[in-house]
């Protein structure tokens, strides 16, 4: 157990030896935590990828080709991806459940190809990033900001119309809950905060590619949410940092992270659904009950 031993004896060592590491858990958090988003409102959507090529693709070009710094390059990717998740999600988001996961997979492999065809984005080649700042502290700074926001949103009116979606969106448009316009506003929002993370996350590495927003990034972020818990901000985070770390600290298992990640997921819906740290609002119990009712879904005879 190097790994803690290093941590706990040498920090500052430590910090040097995998600052690369720490920099991947704050962005994998922050992409969570755009999906504890819309998850906090009961939308199961898994376009969180393709907002992330958005934001990431959007600040980079904006660096190298318009000169702009880093900040309003960041801030430009991120409104670049919430800009279009708004047309998007006025006819996705009448969908629900698992017809609407399947309809977000799609909208990031869409993104993946139109990145593949279009020049200026390197196409299948990628880019060479000659403004690259591998830094921590930004990271971490937009983590800690981020939490906060999130955690202050969920006493406010926003949130608690978001909690009583969640729970029953019948009842809560009874209550005169506009339903389609609290859904949009956490999509949008989950888009933004996702474009902002693949900002982080392009200016991290000298090189961006497409092949850094395929399908098991999605699945990825989604074993991050639900192993920590979406009924606090702290799950996803917790999520994220464990199942970053677990690789570095069980060198053997490098290879198999897709595979390892996949048995989480499906070790902490059958047995723990709220997550590590959840209460009884858990997503894993909330993904689990959306695939229960696609099961209950009458079919068609002739």
């Amino acid at each position: 157990m190097d790994f803690f031993a290093q941590l706990f004896t040498d920090p500052v060592g430590f910090y040097n030896a995998h600052q690369l590491l720490l920099a991947q858990v704050g962005i994998n958090a922050l992409l969570t935590l755009s999906m504890f988003v819309t998850l906090n409102c009961g939308l199961l959507t898994l376009a969180n990828v393709g907002f992330m090529a958005i934001g990431g693709y959007t600040s980079v070009l904006l660096g190298m080709n318009g000169h702009l710094p880093f900040p309003a390059a960041l801030v430009l990717g991120a409104i670049a991806a919430g800009a279009v998740a708004l047309p998007i999600g006025l006819p996705v988001l009448r969908l629900s459940g698992i017809f609407l996961a399947i309809a977000t997979i799609g909208f990031g492999q869409v993104v993946v190809s139109a990145i593949l065809n279009i020049p200026a984005t390197g196409e299948g080649v990628g880019l060479t990033n000659v403004t690259a700042d591998p830094g921590v502290v930004p990271i971490f700074t937009s983590l800690l900001a981020l939490l906060y926001m999130l955690w202050r949103l969920g006493g406010s009116r926003l949130g608690q119309a978001w909690a009583a979606i969640r729970e029953d969106s019948v009842a809560a448009e009874a209550q005169g809950i506009n339903v389609p316009r609290y859904r949009l506003m956490a999509f949008v929002l989950g888009a933004i905060l996702a474009g902002y993370a693949g900002g982080l996350d392009a200016h991290l590495n000298f090189f961006i590619s497409p092949s850094e927003y395929q399908f098991t990034r999605v699945v990825g972020i989604l074993v991050f949410a639900v192993t920590g818990g979406t009924s606090t901000v702290l799950g996803p985070v917790i999520g994220a940092a464990l199942l970053t770390t677990l690789p570095e600290i069980l060198r053997f298992a490098r290879d198999y992270r897709d595979s390892i990640n996949g048995l989480v997921l499906v070790a902490v819906i059958l047995f723990r659904p709220q997550g590590i740290i959840g209460g009884r609002h858990g997503g894993g119990g909330w993904i689990r009950g959306q695939f229960a009712r696609f099961r209950r879904l009458p079919t068609r005879t002739a």
